[in-house]
């Protein structure tokens, strides 16, 4: 399995800046794709952006099309997700895992970790 420890979160105001960091541990890390999800009070988890194994393509959901970025560093083994112009609906547990690239859900061998709470005040 690949296990996780998510960092980063905070309070902040609407319309600025988080970096989180996902640091991953487990499986080879390299070689698997990962995700952000996030859940929101009394929501399911979503699925928010995913990178490849190789960093060379990323998906997004459309609510964070072009505000949100996710990125990963191999040799760390942490995978990032810099978060621009906040919402206050972007308020949630923000989670990474390992996922099945195309289908944006959680891998077999994934696993979720506790998680960092953002939350964003209008």
């Amino acid at each position: 399995q690949v296990h996780m420890v998510e960092s980063g979160g905070g309070l902040v105001q609407a319309g600025t800046s988080l970096r989180l960091s996902c640091a991953a541990s487990g499986r080879t890390f390299s070689s698997v794709a990962m995700g952000w999800f996030r859940q929101a009070p009394g929501k399911e988890r979503e699925f928010v952006a995913a990178i490849s194994w190789s960093g060379d393509s990323t998906y997004y959901t459309d609510s964070v099309k072009g505000r949100f970025t996710i990125s990963r560093d191999n040799a760390k083994n942490t995978i990032y997700l810099q978060m621009n112009s906040l919402k206050p609906e972007d308020t949630a547990v923000y989670y990474c895992t390992a996922i099945y690239w195309g289908l944006w859900r959680q891998a077999d061998f994934g696993s979720w970790g506790q998680g960092t709470q953002v939350t964003v005040s209008s």
